[in-house]
């Protein structure tokens, strides 16, 4: 495979898991990394090349609970540079490929471990997915309508942001911080940790007294009428977010609000919003999108995922590709001057690319053969 990233040269080995893994092996590899997937024995459906999360990356099929199996795995951690699994506690080291075993024969390596409650703690042990971790960190609860259920925010915040892109940050700074010490370490990411890195200023509005523990009452939850989603007339929505003077006082003058309430009475943030949703019903979404497009309003409309995919700007910037394959899916970010990432090919179903990972990763074609004999691994 042909790579370009930034971390081109970075070997990785992924221990197969659901979410927040692969979707950081994902970014790793879309970057250049070298990713060697390992996957169970057996998998495998013929639908990889839908799979989004498993791009850019090779997989292996190895059977972690055959007596050799773990010995597989270490000699692929010998030449790498990073690990990563998102296995519940515990879980790596009674297969014989936990931390110590695994800093063992690579001292240099960087052992990601993602989780939802982390290493330690009294729920370490326990179950659980993304509406769980943001619903004990606070963020769950402060997301919906006032008087109204909480909502969940896909899941964006717990599984991706606060678990993927942490786990991310964490193996990137462990890679600069080796590049002094000469050695790696463990890094211990953990969803509950990273949504409430993510609340970091939620809590310093909270610290302020500008923040109030309830749903749809404060400036960027909803509450304010200016920063909130209104329907058209067509059953669409346009997305308000003039929290600037400047801003809405373009809105003021397209929706001919000149007499409305000030902006940030909020005794008066009622009145100022049916004024605004009766505005914004007397005209369609698109009509509404072109009259604020060359304007300086913070205002958009509210688009579905194939909508986005061919707006104009997210065409321009090529955001959404399809790999020529017709799946849609998000290209690489962030951008690079000098060393692009790019998207190197679809997901391979588990275990397609067994022998080919291993003889790249050092190992014989006569010691594929014996392990693949003994089922140790399985060719796809």
């Amino acid at each position: 495979m042909t790579r370009t990233g930034p971390l081109t040269g970075i070997r990785v080995v992924e221990l197969a898991g659901l979410g927040p893994v692969p979707h950081a092996c994902m970014v790793l590899a879309d970057l250049g990394a070298d990713v060697v997937r390992v996957d169970r024995p057996g998998g495998g459906n013929g639908l990889a090349a839908n799979d989004v999360l498993g791009r850019s990356r090779r997989s292996l099929a190895v059977d972690l609970k055959h007596p050799a199996g773990s010995e597989v795995v270490l000699r692929l951690v010998e030449s790498a540079d990073v690990l990563v699994e998102g296995l519940r506690p515990g879980v790596t080291e009674r297969l014989g490929v936990g931390p110590q075993a695994c800093l063992e024969r690579n001292p240099r390596l960087v052992y990601g471990r993602m989780t939802g409650w982390g290493q330690d703690g009294p729920l370490a042990a326990r179950v659980g997915h993304d509406l769980n971790y943001l619903a004990i960190s606070g963020a769950l609860g402060a997301v919906g309508e006032p008087g109204r259920k909480p909502v969940p925010p896909l899941n964006l915040v717990g599984d991706f942001g606060g678990g993927s892109m942490l786990l991310v940050s964490g193996v990137l700074a462990a890679l600069v911080e080796r590049a002094t010490s000469g050695r790696g370490q463990v890094v211990d990411a953990a969803m509950v940790d990273g949504v409430s890195t993510l609340m970091a200023m939620t809590w310093a509005f909270r610290a302020t007294g500008s923040w109030a523990d309830e749903r749809g009452v404060n400036i960027l939850d909803g509450g304010a009428p200016f920063y909130d989603t209104y329907a058209c007339a067509d059953g669409g929505y346009l997305a308000i977010g003039a929290l600037e003077p400047q801003f809405w006082a373009v809105v003021v003058e397209v929706l001919g609000l000149q007499d409305a309430p000030a902006q940030y009475d909020r005794d008066r943030w009622p009145e100022l919003r049916r004024r605004i949703a009766v505005a914004v019903a007397s005209r369609p979404r698109d009509e509404w999108a072109a009259v604020f497009e060359p304007l300086d309003a913070c205002v958009s409309p509210v688009l579905t995922l194939g909508e986005a995919a061919a707006h104009p700007h997210m065409v321009s910037r090529g955001a959404v590709t399809d790999l020529g394959g017709g799946v849609l899916q998000p290209a690489p970010a962030p951008r690079f001057s000098r060393t692009p990432g790019s998207v190197s090919r679809p997901a391979s179903d588990p275990g397609a690319d067994t022998r080919e990972a291993l003889t790249d990763w050092g190992f014989s074609t006569a010691e594929v053969d014996e392990l693949a004999a003994a089922g140790v691994v399985q060719q796809a």
